[in-house]
Formats: structure tokens, sequence, C-alpha cells
């Protein structure tokens, strides 16, 4: 096998800004003339990515693709495990569904099975790239867990890669956190680590200064990078950046508009919501009460892990109701959410739950029944609903479930001829299986525009840019900052030299 070159991050916890380190260097070798592709051999998410010939992998490693400008395979995530319930995850290998396993199970029987499929994807992508840009899981020392990691050092013996390790300043004993995972680590582990970045800075650095020196002096290794915070626009992917976003929706009083997204237990693929976020004149507030709803422009469902029992959970804490007495508000439902929209949910099989049936919203007339085979496909197609039907639309379904819709008018017409979704008689509740929705900018500002004429206030004006011109002004953006901010030359030396990579 062709030995590939490789650089491998690894953070001190999770959410320490693996993922978006891994796409900013993806995006620099990228510009530098190199061939490289993003890794992650075993990903924990349920915010995730379809690739073209509709596998289902980690967000973040689709997201590094396209910084590397390529389309991202099932190898670049051979490994992917969606929590479902307490403790029981559903195992995506290669793409597809392998089994829903509780994590006992999983760690103690199946990863011995699936690690070679972790060497076949790496034996791939040696035989089409030069360099590989490696990101880890959560933290490398979990001594509970070290036997059987598959995501980080194992990885990186693998691969005889050295490794960064990077760790979020932002949340406290920074020094502490990289000091003490090496302390944690096997000799031969800590032999790997040839660098530290400190991400996530806020502040003047010269008040950190004598801390650097002091952590260089300790470990004997050095900080490659102090790299301060950014706000970059690109999807995140772990659960825990959830609460970034929910910070960023901090209420606007200047608003126009007012958007209640459910934060449901269960809430996956949450990056639907984000272009809502970076629309002007726009509130989005993340509810998980019923007190906290308020009187909302627009109430959107998001898709869900679990429909069944995050529907249960709205009935339980009241947004149910307070949802269906909200006659003035607009509602969309994407995916579960539009599931949960309906009539009725049948699960007879007990696919999502042990429940057999349960009563749906009622806000459109349709039914839904679960079944075993998932359904992961990317799509497109033309919008039917009269306001908006010049607009053609992308994205990607995950799901389960099939939707049979009784009556009334579907919200699209994919390009294979199929309709999805629908839409209420009085245009008011909208459900459609397609993730990424508002990912259509000009959509999402003509959609925008039509809650504010509803409210009699003056649409906004102007082009839109499209996601694609925002995604690459982002992955640019990323690349200049951290060029500025961190050692690369040092950087390329360690992966095997200055341009030596040519």
């Amino acid at each position: 096998m062709k030995q590939i070159q490789a650089l491998m991050i690894q953070g001190t916890s999770s959410d320490a800004g693996k993922s978006l380190l891994c796409t900013g260097l993806c995006r620099i070798l990228k510009e530098d003339g190199h061939n490289v592709a993003p890794f992650k051999s075993q990903n924990m998410a349920l915010n995730s990515y379809i690739t073209s010939d509709g596998g289902e992998i980690g967000r973040a490693q689709g997201v590094q693709a396209e910084a590397c400008g390529l389309e991202a395979t099932v190898d670049m995530n051979p490994i992917l495990l969606k929590p479902k319930a307490e403790m029981t995850s559903e195992v995506i290998v290669h793409g597809k569904h392998f089994a829903d396993l509780e994590a006992f199970t999983y760690r103690n029987e199946y990863v011995p099975r699936v690690l070679p499929k972790v060497q076949e994807s790496i034996d791939r992508l040696a035989a089409q790239f030069d360099v590989l840009i490696v990101e880890g899981a959560g933290s490398p020392a979990e001594i509970n867990l070290k036997d059987r990691d598959i995501a980080n050092m194992r990885i990186a013996d693998m691969l005889d890669c050295p490794v960064l390790l990077v760790a979020d300043i932002e949340r406290g004993g920074v020094f502490a956190s990289l000091v003490g995972t090496l302390e944690l680590l096997d000799p031969h582990e800590r032999a790997r680590v040839k660098g530290f970045l400190i991400n996530k800075f806020r502040g003047r650095k010269e008040l950190l200064d004598s801390g650097l020196e002091w952590l260089e002096q300790r470990t004997g290794i050095p900080v490659l990078g102090v790299i301060p915070h950014f706000d970059h626009g690109i999807d995140p992917e772990d659960s825990l950046a959830l609460e970034s976003l929910r910070l960023k929706a901090r209420d606007r009083t200047d608003a126009d508009l007012d958007i209640a997204v459910i934060k449901l237990p269960r809430i996956s693929n949450f990056t639907d919501v984000a272009p809502l976020q970076e629309e002007p004149g726009v509130n989005v507030r993340f509810v998980s009460s019923a007190r906290s709803l308020g009187k909302p422009d627009l109430i959107l469902l998001p898709g869900s892990k679990n429909t069944v029992e995050d529907l249960l959970w709205l009935r339980h804490t009241g947004l149910a109701d307070e949802i269906l007495s909200r006659r003035k508000a607009s509602v969309v439902g994407i995916c579960g959410g539009f599931q949960m929209l309906g009539e009725v949910l049948h699960d007879p099989e007990g696919v999502e739950s042990v429940h057999a049936q349960v009563p749906g919203l009622g806000l459109l007339p349709l039914e839904t029944t679960f079944l075993a085979e998932k359904k992961t496909i990317r799509n497109s197609g033309r919008l039917l609903a009269k306001a908006f039907s010049e607009h053609e639309v992308e994205g990607y379904e995950i799901h389960l479930g099939r939707t049979y819709r009784k009556s009334g008018e579907p919200f699209l017409q994919f390009q294979s001829g199929e309709y999805d979704g629908a839409v209420s008689t009085d245009g008011r509740v909208v459900g459609t299986y397609l993730h990424g929705l508002f990912q259509n900018r000009a959509f999402t500002r003509d959609y925008l525009n039509h809650l504010r004429v509803k409210k009699g206030l003056a649409p906004l004006l102007g082009a839109v840019e499209t996601e694609s011109q925002r995604r690459e002004k982002s992955y640019a953006a990323l690349a200049a900052h951290l060029r500025k901010h961190v050692d690369l030359e040092r950087i390329y030396e360690i992966i095997g030299g200055a341009h030596v990579l040519d």
C-alpha cells in the first residue's frame, strides 16, 4: 500500500475546534496546490451529510471535502454513530445502516469487526490522495475507553502520522487540559504530539505569553498557534455546537420577524436553522418550554432522530398545545418535524419506539408509517406553492418514515417527478422531507418577505448570495485567519517538510 502523508488534529475535549481547524487546513493545503482529503475514522453526530451516491457521513467531513474542492465519499468517514435512545446508537458503516447497538455491545463486540473497514477506507484514500488531514474525536485520554478507541491514537498509529493537540481556551483551564492530556497518554502516543494549538482566544495575547513559555518548557512541545475566536459561518457538527447557536440567537430588539425553533431533545440536522440566523431583521430563538414560546411569526419544527419520542415530549411539556393555539403563526416542519405535523404516526415494527401508533399535531392531512429501510438521497426540484413557484430548490433527505398525503397540495416536485411535503389550504403550514431547504437563499429571502408582508411590513429588496458563494467565502476567510495565526511553516515540516508534499 502507498504510504500517505497525514496530520491528525486531536483535542483535549469535544467541541475544542478540531472540525473547524481541519476544515481550515484542508483549504490551505488545497490553496497551496496539494492533493488533500479529510478523514475521520469514527464520528458521533446527529448532523450528517449525504454523499452524491446516497451515503451518510458526518457533516464535518462533508464540509471538509468541500473545502478541499472535492465530492465527499464514505471513505472520509467510514463509521458514523447516531445516538437514537439512551445508550443506543445507529451504527452506519461506509454510509449505510449497519445496526442499532447499545454502547457496551458496540464497544466490546463490534469495534474489532469494524476496524478493518477503517483500514479499507485508508487504503482507498491513500491510492487517490497525497495528504490526509485527520480529525480525532473527543479526547484521546479517556482512560476508561482507550482500549477500544478507534478514533484517536490508534488511527495515528495506523497512519504513522504526527498529531497536533488543540484546546479550547474559552472553557478555562487550558494549560491543565493540555498537560493533563499528555500525562494520560502512553509514552509512544505522547511522542506523536508535535505541537499545540490554542483555540477560541479572546483578549490580548501578551497576557498569555508567560503561560505559553511555561507550557513549552514543561512539555518540550511547541505552541504552533493561538487562534482568536472567529465567526466563521461554517456548518457545525457536534451537538455541543447547539449552545453556540443558541448564544448566537440572542433576542434582537430590532428584528422584524421572530422565529421560534423547537429544541427537540433528539434534534438532528440542526444546521437547517443556520441560514435563518444569517438573515437581516430576523430573531431566531431556541424554545424548549411552553412558557417560552411567545408569539412568534414562524414556528420551526426541525428534524429528529426519534420522531415519536420527541412528539410525546412535545405533548408532555405542553408545547404541542401551545403550538396549536398560535393560529396566526406560520409553521414549518422539516423531516421529523414534518411527520409530527400529520394526523397520525404508525410504527408497527417498533422502528422508532414501543408505541405502535401515536396521534400527530393534526396540522396537515397526512399519515406516516415508519419502515426499517432508511432513505438517504440528495434531491432537487421545483416548489409548487403559488408564491414560490419560480424557485428551484435542492437539499437532501434522511428518513425512515414514508408519508401519505391524504388530501391537499404537495410542497414541491422533485426532478424525478415524485412529490414531497404538504401545504395547508391557507398556506400557513408547510412540511417537507427536504433538509437544507433554507440554504436555498433566494427562496429563504422570499419566504421571509412573505411573512413580512403578512405582518404589514415592507419586503427586503436586493440581490442574495447563493449558498455556494457564501461557503466559498467562509472557507477562504477561515484559511486566511489560520494563515495569520498559525505557524504553517512548522506544520508543513511536521507533515513531511515544507513543499516536500509536492
